[in-house]
């Protein structure tokens, strides 16, 4: 008999484990170039934390993912969350000493890396886990349903995030490192009612998972690993297959292009305001909020009322983010950075779901895992070089990364009215 009261309970938990490691790694994001103009590092550097964390996700997301189908499940999402914890437990400590010049800068963002690296290890353990809990106590024609509402946690977090940072950073004696401390707070609540109330599965119950992409500021979800998770298992699929290379090229150069301007962005901020560094992080605050809740408008309210078929959406996701992308690069007031940071995330909220759905109707039934994992591993690519490429370009002139981002957009364009096909929409992008 089907315990639906259980059932409901342990979707809960699990939503709240993807929603506070997402909200948390977020929030720590957004704080960083406060803290590292604070502290006294280079902005690449900052980038560099980032980037260090994000390619170890990308190296053992889908390790986690094959195990997760081999182990009990309740143990890789417990593993998942102490790894959160400690990593930004260890965070909040060391920028606490790097703030108050117990620790020297280089020191502190060298030990900073370290931590962060415990998170890119262990993390990835718990949305495969989670995926795989949610495909067992849900029936087929409810499971893609409810995996894509456990997979929008995340991007509820790149929100939620974000908005909670500015209000954190004011805390007594850590100041900029409130959000580390109060995440892995929240974390271990969530841990402890994971521990005590979560029920365990076996290795042999059906259901599985899938890697999911690294967290981050505008990489909100596409679909790809809810369709890998509720896809048939098939032989892998070359990233050159001519079937699909046409849209894993336009993900992984529009991913590029996401990636570095949503880091570069809160430097952009604090230089082109003038901002105090002790006034800087509420501003930041509103224009990431405002640019993930853009991008989520999209994908969970235009996308699915027009159903557009994925080239048109791809033309109009890269017109959008062309043009926010340039206007971000001269906008000189908050209202102008933030209406033109939510532009150019209203483009990507078009064209990232565009990449998976092209790419998955570019291929048959029977290959929709392989490909969905592909997109996966792409999106995931992107925010691995993408920071630190564009807070390097940010370094040498600010508008930069904003004005070359916007060129190799629009050069997307012919690309796409060339190379790619017209096909129908899919009604689960």
């Amino acid at each position: 008999m089907v315990d639906l009261k259980a059932n409901k309970r342990d979707f809960m938990l699990l939503f709240l484990v993807m929603l506070i490691t997402g909200a948390g790694n977020t929030a720590l994001q957004s704080v960083l170039p406060t803290l590292g103009r604070t502290i006294g590092v280079a902005d690449s550097v900052i980038a560099a934390a980032f980037s260090v964390s994000a390619a170890i996700w990308v190296f053992t997301a889908p390790r986690w993912a094959r195990r997760s189908d081999k182990d009990g499940r309740r143990e890789m999402v417990m593993l998942g969350l102490v790894g959160f914890i400690s990593s930004v437990g260890l965070c909040g400590i060391v920028l606490s000493l790097g703030l108050h010049g117990i620790l020297g800068p280089l020191v502190t963002m060298l030990t900073f890396i370290a931590a962060r690296m415990l998170y890119g290890i262990f993390g990835a353990a718990a949305p495969p886990a989670a995926q795989a809990m949610v495909a067992l106590r849900t029936s087929r024609k409810e499971r893609t349903k409810a995996l894509t509402m456990l997979g929008s946690a995340f991007g509820l977090g790149t929100i939620l995030g974000p908005a909670a940072a500015p209000w954190l950073v004011g805390l007594p004696v850590v100041g900029l490192a409130g959000p580390a401390f109060v995440f892995a707070a929240f974390g271990s609540v969530v841990l402890v009612f994971v521990w005590r109330y979560l029920r365990d599965d076996t290795p042999s119950d059906a259901g599985r998972g899938a890697a999911v992409s690294y967290p981050s500021i505008g990489g909100a979800p596409t679909g790809g690993s809810v369709t890998a998770a509720t896809s048939p298992q098939s032989k892998p699929l070359a990233l050159r297959d001519p079937r699909i290379w046409p849209w894993m090229l336009l993900g992984l150069i529009m991913g590029h292009a996401q990636a570095m301007t949503g880091q570069a962005v809160g430097f952009l901020v604090i230089d082109r305001l003038h901002l105090p560094l002790a006034h800087s992080q509420e501003a930041i605050g509103i224009v990431l909020m405002i640019g993930a809740a853009a991008a989520l408008l999209v994908q969970w309210g235009l996308i699915p009322l027009f159903n557009l078929e994925p080239r048109v959406m791809m033309v109009i996701g890269l017109v959008i983010s062309a043009i926010g992308c340039a206007t971000t690069g001269v906008a000189d007031s908050l209202y102008g950075i933030a209406t033109a940071y939510a532009l150019a995330c209203i483009g990507f909220g078009f064209s990232r779901p565009a990449f998976t759905a092209g790419a998955s109707l570019s291929v048959d039934r029977k290959l929709q895992g392989s490909v969905a994992g592909r997109v996966t591993s792409v999106n995931g690519a992107a925010f691995v070089l993408g920071p630190s490429i564009g807070v390097g370009l940010y370094e040498l002139w600010g508008p930069l990364p904003y004005f070359l981002s916007a060129a190799i957009l629009a050069l997307l364009i012919p690309y796409v009215l060339v190379r790619i096909k017209p096909v129908a929409a899919s009604s689960e992008q």
